[in-house]
């Protein structure tokens, strides 16, 4: 391929297509017909010929991952499409966010398109089936790529009391997955990011590593924990965030996940709906932040680099900023399964 392959966004007539009919229907509804539909066999086979790409193969956590692309938490949250969305050759995939029990979520509607920025709006507010229902489903899946579990509290779960649905959930899933993430950093769950800082993330630390070294003894085996963070930390709290996550020996960060800022999409008929922003807006913050991160924590945490992602060179950027693996989630509303592949072949230019 030429020096310039991963340089713009994939182009998929066939995607395109598709796309146009989807994006003429609510969002939300979309998302759900597009995954029903990805989920038929003739056509998860057919996307798995189609997009499929060699192996581009990394080691983290100690656990071999067929390239370093992932798909973030937030696109399968039950669970329900994890060998649809696998077949579009991810390394790994993270579902969630789960919660302890079910919940609707906020109020409709809460998911918005910026089509000219090539940007999502969502507030959906963990909307989910349950930790129970998830972990039925992860244990039907035939995808044989890294599973990560993604787990959150319930929005009528009071703060102080925001460990116990992180255990609940911990101890439910922790047979099952490869990575546990604790979403910390939703802007959609009131006060939730308030468990980022100071003696209430702490506590949460402490009580998950405590927690997790006893889960380890008991299965026999042991499951890393990471934690994903807002990109909107200054860099004095990052300061203390990162010290913190080395302190109780988390092992990994996700960076990180949506952002409340406005200042790459001013002007947007949807700029003014709350929640977070995702998609290409994103890129300059999500990097910034992650070049932060990786600088505070300086090796002893497996970094995950999230946010903005449109072709390959983005994802190459990431990695080579030192990030260990990358995610993509609105990017592959916007261009298609040809943006793993992208990402994958992208990859092979990494120093081996």
């Amino acid at each position: 391929m030429s020096p310039t392959s991963f340089i713009n966004p994939p182009s998929d007539a066939l995607f395109a297509i598709g796309r146009a009919i989807l994006f003429e229907m609510d969002p939300e509804r979309a998302h759900d017909l597009a995954l029903s539909l990805l989920s038929k066999t003739a056509v998860k086979s057919w996307v798995g010929s189609r997009y499929q790409s060699p192996p581009c193969q990394t080691a983290v956590f100690g656990q071999h991952f067929d390239n370093h692309i992932g798909l973030a938490a937030g696109l399968d949250k039950n669970a329900d499409y994890i060998d649809a969305l696998g077949a579009m050759g991810f390394g790994h995939i993270e579902v969630g966010t789960v919660t302890p029990k079910p919940q609707d979520g906020n109020a409709k509607p809460r998911l918005f398109r910026l089509v000219q920025h090539q940007g999502l709006i969502n507030r959906m507010g963990f909307n989910n089936k349950g930790v129970d229902h998830l972990v039925e489903q992860v244990q039907k899946r035939q995808y044989q790529g890294r599973l990560g579990i993604n787990i959150g509290k319930n929005a009528t779960t009071p703060l102080d009391k925001a460990l116990d649905d992180y255990l609940f959930c911990l101890q439910r899933v922790y047979a099952f997955a490869d990575y546990i993430t604790v979403n910390i950093s939703s802007p959609n769950t009131k006060g939730l990011r308030d468990l980022q800082h100071g003696e209430r993330l702490q506590t949460l630390l402490e009580g998950i590593k405590n927690e997790q070294s006893t889960l380890a003894t008991q299965h026999g085996r042991y499951v890393p924990i990471a934690v994903k963070i807002a990109p909107d930390m200054s860099n004095d709290e990052l300061d203390s965030f990162c010290e913190e996550l080395v302190r109780f020996e988390i092992d990994a960060i996700i960076s990180g996940n949506t952002t409340n800022t406005r200042d790459t999409v001013a002007g947007n008929l949807y700029a003014p709906e709350t929640g977070g922003l995702s998609g290409r807006p994103l890129i300059s913050l999500a990097n910034d932040r992650l070049a932060a991160v990786i600088e505070r924590v300086n090796g002893k945490v497996v970094v995950i680099g999230a946010g903005g992602i449109s072709c390959g060179q983005d994802a190459l950027n990431k990695l080579d900023a030192g990030a260990n693996l990358v995610q993509l989630y609105s990017g592959l509303i916007f261009h298609g399964p040809a943006l793993v592949r992208d990402c994958i072949n992208a990859c092979r230019k990494l120093p081996s």
